[in-house]
């Protein structure tokens, strides 16, 4: 195989940046710096960038700086790529006990494209649930009312749902599920209309707003969400946020919303988000009392991102949640089964 041109090794290593600093939860800014110098290299010509590399003048380009230099310059020149090892080492995240459980895993259910507020196209999205070791994938993206993610009207549905027809036919026989993270409105009504949630394969339903809400006002809110036979997961339950500032979480009465889930058959969302892991632990326990089932779920907006799987998996095995409860290991006919049987009810 011919060794690749120095252009594309440099693309190749600024992608992985990217790539890597979205696994590590980077801030937006020094992830678009990367982007930005992605543009940048994606301009030059092959000759001026391996001028520039030799030359050490690439930070003379406006959009590229220290960081971003020493790692075209490295995949220029061939040189270790310090930079890139150094950002790996400090985002890894492997499962520490859920490593069996991870294998069994065949899917996420929950992640965003550039759609509504993801950062990777959908192509990008599947390509990397591929490189993952999944057989099937949901694209969630935002329901209109979340107009801050810049969510989807019944119209952009549509075209995105055109552009998945097309990806399909280029990764069969991976297979790509229609989906939607539904806003839960403030009545418990959901953020599309029924005869639309009912054309998708996967329905997460999530409380954005009035978080603060009373604990009876939120209760009926999610328990009418729930009992919908268009809603398959309940997701990020008490909407906590535990980095930065945080977030505290909503108050229910969860007992009440995980025997809605149990009797109505929807899962419960174990969300692997490092700045929401939730539900949290004593949460969990209480769904699993229920007999609840379970989707763990990156809610991943960018590649990197969809490996915050792992983390997911080491809770559920320290909890000794059994496998065939979590709805991520069964193949992609028996999850649509399953949510054409509840949506049907």
């Amino acid at each position: 195989m011919p060794e690749p041109s120095v252009h594309r090794r440099a693309v190749k290593a600024l992608q992985r940046a990217i790539y890597l600093l979205d696994r590590g939860l980077a801030p937006g800014q020094k992830v678009r710096a990367f982007a930005n110098a992605l543009d940048v290299v994606e301009g030059l010509s092959e000759s001026e960038l391996t001028q520039r590399a030799r030359n050490g003048t690439l930070t003379e380009l406006p959009g590229i700086g220290s960081s971003t230099g020493s790692v075209i310059s490295d995949a220029v020149t061939g040189s270790p790529p310090r930079y890139l090892e150094r950002l790996d080492a400090d985002t890894a995240c492997p499962p520490q006990v859920g490593s069996e459980l991870r294998e069994l895993l065949r899917c996420d259910l929950h992640c965003h494209t550039t759609w509504s507020d993801g950062g990777a196209t959908v192509r990008d999205m599947v390509a990397t649930a591929i490189e993952l070791g999944h057989d099937h994938l949901a694209l969630t993206d935002h329901s209109p009312r979340l107009t801050i993610a810049h969510g989807l009207s019944v119209e952009r549905l549509r075209e995105q749902i055109a552009e998945i027809d097309e990806v399909r036919a280029e990764v069969a026989p991976f297979r790509i599920l229609t989906g939607m993270e539904v806003d839960i409105l403030a009545d418990g009504s959901l953020d599309l209309p029924e005869d639309v949630l009912a054309e998708l394969d996967v329905v997460v339903a999530s409380v954005h707003s009035k978080l603060r809400m009373g604990e009876r006002e939120m209760t009926e809110r999610m328990v009418r969400a729930v009992v919908s036979p268009h809603v398959d997961i309940l997701g990020h339950c008490t909407g906590r946020k535990i980095v930065g500032s945080g977030r505290p979480p909503s108050s229910f009465d969860a007992d009440i919303v995980f025997a809605a889930c149990a009797r109505f058959d929807t899962a419960v969302e174990i969300n692997c988000r490092p700045e929401r892991r939730d539900p949290p632990e004593d949460l969990l326990e209480l769904a699993i009392e229920w007999d609840c089932l379970f989707s763990i779920d990156t809610d991943a907006h960018a590649p990197g991102q969809m490996e915050w799987q792992n983390w997911g998996c080491d809770l559920a095995t320290r909890h000794g949640i059994e496998p065939e409860r979590i709805i991520n290991t069964w193949s992609a006919e028996d999850l649509e089964e399953w949510t054409g049987s509840h949506t049907a009810a």
